[in-house]
């Protein structure tokens, strides 16, 4: 009898020991199951999808940040050489000298730069043209005024001229009558080479029109 009854505990105790690793390994099982199917669930997942489309999304970002760039670039060239040719058209102007009618002030190879439209005042350095030529002087009367040339040198409404120039003015020479009444709206010029008188003791006042600018600058190019 005591037999039997221990033969019947160990085989429950088998029974429960084989159940036990039963259920473990079909846990296990399942768990192995469940970690691959996730791991294939996680490579089409739309977090990886997101990944990716971001990726290409950069890609795009950068060439059309590279795109833009250069479309900035070039704008910006545009609008300084269109900057650059409104102020040397409208403002300033650059011209060199191949005479040495202005000496001393400007010499042949001379480069200078004017300013346009000026406020022109007696004194002034001037570029113009006359007889389809340009030419450099100096304004020495006003529209309206009144100039004369005699052995008192030069004469403006009835009053001598300081003249910084190292030559005399004559009248010697000279295509026109002194006195001389400027036309309103023109200007009596001289060359500061006074000796050369091909200047308005020749071809009378210039007209406005005709001058293109006040001296403002000069490099010299020659003899330094």
């Amino acid at each position: 009898m005591s037999l039997e009854i221990e033969d019947e505990k160990n085989t429950a105790s088998a029974s429960d020991t084989a159940s036990v690793s039963d259920t473990a390994n079909a846990s296990d099982t399942t768990s192995a199951s469940d970690t691959a199917g996730g791991a294939h669930k996680d490579e089409g997942s739309p977090a990886v999808m997101k990944s990716d489309k971001d990726h290409k999304n950069g890609k795009k970002k950068k060439k059309k940040t590279a795109g833009r760039y250069a479309a900035e670039f070039f704008i910006k060239v545009g609008v300084t050489v269109l900057a650059i040719w409104i102020l040397l058209s409208f403002v300033l102007g650059i011209y060199v000298i191949h005479d040495n009618l202005a000496y001393p002030m400007l010499k042949d190879g001379d480069l200078c730069i004017i300013l346009r439209p000026a406020e022109l005042h007696t004194g002034d350095a001037v570029v113009y043209t006359s007889g389809g030529k340009i030419r450099f002087g100096r304004i020495a009367a006003m529209p309206g005024e009144t100039v004369d040339i005699g052995d008192d040198g030069l004469t403006v409404n009835g009053y001598n001229v300081y003249e910084d120039t190292v030559y005399p003015t004559s009248a010697e020479g000279a295509a026109i009558e002194f006195p001389y009444e400027v036309p309103k709206g023109s200007y009596f010029i001289l060359n500061d080479y006074r000796p050369d008188i091909n200047d308005s003791r020749i071809f009378g006042a210039v007209s406005g029109k005709k001058v293109k600018g006040r001296i403002i600058f000069v490099m010299r190019r020659r003899g330094i």
